[in-house]
């Protein structure tokens, strides 16, 4: 049992713009303090012009705390819910500076990603101390939520959202098909230093293992690549799966965004757009499966994942062969990039 009574959740998350005229202050938010040429940015812009610059993620995070609310509410507890995101509006150190005027003392806070990673956890946390700096001394106590990639009502949520999907395949391809798993790639060097791919390796193989799939018809790959093309990150990357897919005479194939908790601008470029490309131009039949979003098993997730720190009588659920994460990171774990120096 922890020993600070909390008094309110906060959710942390990466945020986005909502129209067109935020897109490049919000890109330059996401890469202030990194070596990623203008012209690369310029490029990633784009893809939300794509879309009339809005990312759907900020009024994904709204329906989710709705979704919260409701289930906390049903389950008889009454806790305030706020809302910080990393670079766009609500910025977490005016939400901190909220929850601090509202006499908020300890809170726990839902980092809106599933697995361990500098970007994912250490980088949120960093956002936290930061704004509470900014605040000062009134500023609440925040504890993180655990990583919950092998939760069973995570795990549940993604299966029924892949079978939806699975359904979607023509008639002929519904028992003849691969499943690509994708996930945020990041550096090797990141990777090397978390549990990042062993927690997304262990989610696939739950759901597969829920769905009856065997090893040789699912894999884990990757998206949303960014950075110095000099520097390795993790692969294969899912344009080239989809290829290697063609190679082996595979026409039907299922895609899964499990490294995502919600339809965002990355997952609607990269999948819908680019990736059902490649899928026509190569004749596979593609479908992709919805990220858990605001799925009623994985709202309770979540719920759980707030009442087992809030109450000592509530047994942290997991399935597989890790068990629950920590509550408490270890010093030193998911440690920050070293990166070159900008010139």
């Amino acid at each position: 049992m922890s020993q600070y009574n909390y008094d309110a959740v906060l959710f942390v998350s990466f945020g986005g713009p909502e129209k067109r005229e935020d897109v490049i202050p919000f890109l330059e938010n996401v890469l202030r303090g990194r070596n990623v040429p203008r012209e690369r940015m310029l490029a990633v812009a784009e893809h939300y012009y794509h879309f009339d610059g809005v990312s759907p993620i900020n009024a994904q995070t709204r329906e989710l705390i709705d979704a919260v609310n409701a289930d906390l509410a049903e389950l008889g507890i009454d806790i305030p819910v706020y809302w910080g995101n990393r670079n766009w509006q609500p910025m977490l150190p005016d939400t901190m500076q909220q929850m601090a005027d509202d006499g908020i003392k300890n809170a726990i806070a839902f980092f809106v990603s599933g697995y361990s990673s500098y970007s994912g956890c250490r980088q949120y946390r960093e956002n936290v101390i930061a704004a509470q700096g900014i605040v000062g001394e009134q500023a609440p106590h925040i504890d993180k939520i655990r990583a919950f990639y092998n939760h069973p009502d995570f795990i549940t949520a993604n299966v029924a959202r892949i079978q939806a999907a699975i359904n979607s395949l023509p008639e002929n391809n519904q028992n003849d098909f691969r499943i690509a798993f994708t996930a945020h790639s990041i550096p090797d060097s990141l990777a090397e230093n978390c549990d990042y791919v062993l927690q997304l390796s262990e989610t696939c193989r739950l759901i597969c293992s829920e769905l009856d799939i065997p090893v040789n018809r699912w894999r884990l790959v990757y998206q949303s690549r960014s950075g110095r093309p000099q520097d390795p990150w993790l692969e294969p990357d899912i344009l080239d799966h989809i290829g290697e897919l063609h190679s082996q005479k595979v026409d039907a194939i299922v895609i899964a965004p499990i490294g995502f908790l919600s339809d965002h601008i990355e997952v609607l470029f990269d999948l819908d757009e680019e990736a059902a490309d490649k899928c026509d131009e190569l004749e596979i039949s593609m479908s992709r499966a919805s990220t858990v979003g605001t799925h009623p098993d994985f709202v309770r997730c979540l719920s759980k994942l707030i009442l087992e720190r809030l109450k000592d009588d509530v047994e942290k659920e997991s399935i597989g062969r890790f068990g629950p994460n920590w509550d408490v990171c270890p010093e030193g774990c998911c440690p920050a990039p070293v990166r070159p120096p900008i010139k």
